[in-house]
């Protein structure tokens, strides 16, 4: 619950809201992606019980998931292990995309998801989350600037506050904070480029 405020969600309160309804309503996807002890069938199976195998390969293939597990010996069968701990980060957050697409919530919240992870891994998952993100409300929260590009709205908070918002065009034509942000994550991800293609 809210400290101070409220959260209305279609026009209500969310303190009028049962639980349950607030539970199936919304779907996260965390910075640090959480994986039971099961297979991999069973871990995207968690966001809907009720899901067929079928249901599930399919949740997969929409987010791009589908290709490394089939390549796995047991492929949908493999032992996640306890945290995921036989997965990659990369890995491990397509999985909780697959959960949260077979969920079907109508609020969707993604918690700094590519935060931790190799360029090649966040250009997959950016392109699962635009998937997942269609015709449904999301909040992203990312200090990635290049996770929110195409946001309807981006709201720059410091100190608690918003200091702007607008569309990316916006932002970036106002030459404020997001644009020195913007500006000097995309001078450094070229210049991790260089490096890279120089070690080659």
């Amino acid at each position: 619950e809210p400290k101070e405020g409220r959260i209305l969600i279609d026009g209500v309160d969310i303190r009028q809201r049962s639980q349950l309804w607030l539970q199936s309503s919304l779907g996260y996807v965390l910075q640090a992606p959480h994986l039971f002890s099961g297979s991999i069938m069973e871990n995207i199976r968690y966001g809907r019980l009720d899901a067929t195998d079928e249901e599930v390969i399919e949740a997969a293939k929409i987010v791009g998931a589908d290709e490394f597990i089939q390549k796995l010996e047991k492929g949908y069968q493999t032992e996640a292990g306890e945290g995921g701990n036989n997965m990659s980060t990369g890995q491990k957050q397509l999985i909780s995309f697959a959960r949260a697409i077979i969920a079907n919530p109508k609020i969707f919240i993604l918690d700094e998801a590519t935060s931790s992870i190799d360029t090649e891994s966040e250009l997959k998952i950016q392109a699962a989350a635009e998937k997942l993100l269609r015709n449904r409300t999301s909040f992203i929260i990312a200090h990635r600037l290049s996770t929110i590009r195409n946001a309807d709205r981006i709201l720059v908070i410091d100190g608690g506050e918003i200091k702007e918002q607008g569309s990316h065009r916006q932002l970036m034509a106002a030459r404020g904070r997001y644009y020195d942000l913007y500006m000097n994550q995309f001078r450094n991800e070229k210049l991790k480029e260089s490096v890279k293609i120089l070690d080659e």
